[in-house]
């Protein structure tokens, strides 16, 4: 057992090696509930291991990113999506002499919370829910309230501060990471989120034959790049070049500003490019009769459970939340698959399955 501590010794004070603005996991706030220390893992490597076991974790491979139930292999799913974020940020947290695991961690983390049928499911659920909804909140109420049948997955403080505040889908690319005491890390999947599905939106659009390559606006295809590889590399070159000074300052140098950010003209482009994708993409993909059949299972099944909690599992009872509560955690949590077909039992004449299975 000696051997085995001095394995995660030796891994926390290499952590000291890097920029001293990085997160080390030996220094972090810890957990709710503390734990003893692993022989060989430190606390954000734990935390990352935790993640990829749990339930929620696993329900991503069958969640929508932004096509609803779409026919083809090659979509990328909400799973994907969570594989891409993460690989993004490892490269820029290496790159920068950031703490990895800690990206690592959060990246995985960061979109369990989502409800089946994308953002459309989202904005449903909030508009039915007391509490409202939003998807990072409740990514942060899975691992701490909801997962291992109500025990929670107890992780630090910094993978669940990482997990609350990642990208919001409309507005600055880069906005709101300089504006808390949000880890560097953090502030890396936060961008992270966005240069991926930016990118990968873009490919899915195109293979779905919404928009064609040669319909994104010329000045964005020159700044960042003709192809998806090289948009994503154009992206992230200029995350680390902009943010350099993250691995060299000296604490005398650090001010406010010192974060993870975009040069202007990068960042410009990245916002025309999510503009172009809002009006020829995300607001068309809402609509139409697969928008609203999605819509309408969320609402048969908000409505359904809320009023018959009986029906709901009882892992969703240990809390004693209200009905409504226990009826958002348990529908935020399907598949798209799962939420059609118990929505097809529940209402046969509404034809939800339609969605999978086109005549």
């Amino acid at each position: 057992a000696k051997m085995e501590s001095n394995i995660r010794r030796r891994i926390e004070k290499n952590e000291h090696n890097l920029s001293h603005l990085a997160s080390k996991s030996d220094q972090s706030k810890g957990r709710d509930v503390p734990d003893e220390p692993h022989p060989f893992r430190t606390e954000y490597q734990r935390d990352r291991d935790r993640i990829i076991h749990s339930n929620a974790f696993r329900r991503m491979k069958h969640k929508t990113q932004v096509f609803i139930a779409p026919t083809g292999d090659h979509y990328v799913t909400r799973l994907t999506h969570t594989l891409e974020v993460t690989q993004i940020s490892r490269t820029i947290a290496r790159a920068l002499n950031l703490n990895e695991d800690l990206v690592e961690a959060i990246g995985l983390g960061h979109d369990i919370g989502h409800t089946p049928f994308g953002h459309l499911g989202e904005e449903e659920l909030a508009k039915l829910s007391p509490r409202g909804f939003e998807h990072a909140r409740q990514s942060v109420r899975i691992v701490e309230h909801l997962e291992k049948n109500g025990k929670g997955l107890n992780l630090t403080r910094e993978v669940r501060d990482g997990m609350a505040s990642h990208s919001k889908p409309r507005g600055d690319i880069a906005g709101g990471l300089h504006t808390s005491d949000l880890t560097l890390e953090a502030q890396i999947c936060r961008i992270s989120d966005a240069v991926a599905y930016l990118n990968h939106d873009i490919g899915d659009a195109v293979r779905a034959g919404i928009i064609s390559e040669d319909q994104l606006p010329k000045e964005c295809k020159q700044i960042l790049g003709e192809r998806h590889s090289e948009r994503i590399d154009t992206m992230v070159r200029d995350i680390v070049d902009t943010s350099w000074q993250v691995t060299t300052a000296t604490p005398a140098e650090i001010s406010k500003n010192t974060g993870i950010s975009m040069s202007q003209p990068v960042r410009d482009s990245a916002n025309a490019l999510r503009e172009f994708m809002f009006q020829n993409v995300y607001l068309p993909a809402g609509g139409g009769e697969i928008g609203n059949i999605a819509r309408s299972a969320v609402n048969l099944l908000f409505n359904h459970f809320s009023a018959h909690p009986n029906e709901i599992p009882d892992e969703y009872h240990i809390r004693r939340e209200s009905p409504s509560q226990m009826a958002v955690d348990f529908v935020s949590g399907m598949t798209d698959y799962y939420a059609l077909s118990t929505a097809e039992r529940l209402d046969p004449k509404n034809n939800y399955k339609l969605l999978f299975w086109p005549d």
